[in-house]
């Protein structure tokens, strides 16, 4: 596994630290006025999900670690597990529907996937960005509520509540980033 320095970690790498796999989730650049830069670095185990807080100067080595991706298919669910189907080969696998947290409800039957592996173990998956919708129940739009700022709430057919443009009525169609929670345009 190549090894970098401290300063070149950046968001979204991961890395062999202390015995496990850390994801970088912030990472924070700091010159102070005495002494040397550093890279103060917000880390995720992947295995666990336990958070660390850990300072890298330049001159550390850590071990960059290289995940294979692979784009899989979502099938079904089955006592909180997800079955996903590998498009090429066609196995079949179960991961735990923790590997998405709250973003779980977005995830639709058919849906493509990227899951990362570590050697053959499952560590991560990332649904699209954004997904279509439909707006089940929302309030009425109220007359002369046209201020430019103004969003009112809507529950999607997920279950999910977002906040959507005055415009957006119930049965609507509407795209919804899947990181943010947040409404983007109507589909």
């Amino acid at each position: 596994m190549p090894k970098i320095n401290g300063n070149e970690i950046r968001p979204g790498n991961v890395l062999d630290h202390e015995g496990g796999l850390w994801s970088a989730v912030k990472v924070n650049h700091v010159k102070p006025g005495k002494g040397g830069a550093f890279a103060q670095v917000e880390l995720k185990n992947l295995r666990d999900g336990r958070k660390l807080n850990e300072r890298f100067r330049s001159e550390d080595k850590v071990e960059q670690v290289r995940l294979d991706q692979k784009d899989q298919q979502f099938l079904y669910e089955n006592d909180g597990m997800l079955v996903f189907m590998d498009n090429e080969t066609f196995e079949q696998i179960e991961l735990s529907a923790d590997l998405l947290g709250d973003r779980r409800p977005f995830l639709q039957d058919g849906m493509i996937a990227t899951i990362e592996y570590f050697g053959d173990e499952p560590l991560s998956m990332q649904i699209p960005q954004k997904v279509t919708c439909t707006v089940v129940e929302t309030e009425p739009v109220v007359k002369g509520q046209t201020a430019a700022n103004s969003y009112k709430p809507a529950i999607l057919d997920n279950g999910v509540r977002v906040m959507v443009p005055p415009f957006v009525g119930t049965d609507e169609a509407i795209v919804v980033n899947t990181e943010l929670f947040e409404y983007v345009e109507r589909a």
